[in-house]
């Protein structure tokens, strides 16, 4: 019993310390401004990354996650191929709802239903990194205008969408107003604050601008096979491949 008591002592000291060392390791939510001036800014920044160019795209692929899932996105019909593992996952997006195989097997009942809900949560956040610096005016986003140091920041927060409504992204601009970095107060995050870089762009057909490494700290993300275009052939796919 002794050894028992210890035990939980210990853990408990243990969680208090880490909770601690990550009240130091946040900064807090800077107050943002709200006035005229943050259209002209948000409209700044989606010009310099080409959202009109983005918009014409209709057809995307990616893999992100260490290069562990992989994503053919049809923008048209916003439907999507999501894979990882041995699973595969053909998904009508504004439903949420689709195809589903396990080992080239179709799953049908609480097996479909569980991989439902991880293709959903995979893509919300892996889609996010793909193409957040155009949504920040998306439907439920409340912006802001953060000055420091000489530094335009733009402020989003996001009320409605994805799994983690209430998540807030501080978008770091220079002075093009081009995206350099964001700092993330979200809830799957226990830091708060944290920056990750916004880096090696690459420039898709017609224009649209997509960064494809982020660096958070020492942690490195890279999106890879990154292609685009305006007929699925463009990203290695058949139109009936997104047949659902």
């Amino acid at each position: 019993m002794k050894l028992i008591k210890w035990i939980a002592i210990f853990l408990l000291l243990l969680l208090i310390c880490v909770s601690s060392c990550m009240k130091i390791l946040s900064k807090d939510l800077p107050q943002g401004i709200e006035s005229p001036e943050v259209d002209v800014i948000t409209d700044k920044m989606l010009q310099a990354v080409n959202k009109p160019a983005w918009d014409s795209l209709k057809y995307i692929k990616w893999t992100f996650f260490r290069g562990k899932h992989h994503y053919y996105w049809d923008k048209q019909q916003n439907r999507a191929i999501i894979e990882w593992g041995d699973n595969r996952v053909l998904m009508n997006l504004d439903q949420v709802d689709g195809i589903v195989y396990k080992n080239n097997v179709l799953q049908e009942g609480e097996d479909k239903a569980k991989l439902i809900d991880k293709a959903w949560n995979i893509w919300c956040n892996d889609s996010f990194w793909l193409c957040a610096p155009y949504k920040v005016k998306d439907p439920g986003t409340k912006r802001e205008i953060v000055k420091e140091e000489g530094k335009i920041g733009l402020k989003v927060t996001y009320d409605g969408g994805g799994v983690t409504p209430g998540d807030v992204y501080l978008w770091w601009l220079d002075d093009k107003y081009f995206p350099e970095s964001w700092q993330m107060w979200v809830k799957i995050l226990p830091v708060k604050g944290v920056r990750s870089t916004w880096e090696k762009w690459e420039t898709m057909p017609g224009g649209a601008m997509i960064s494809t490494h982020h660096e958070t700290g020492k942690i490195k993300m890279s999106l890879s096979n990154v292609a685009a275009g305006t007929t699925p052939e463009s990203i290695g796919k058949k139109i009936s491949d997104f047949d659902l």
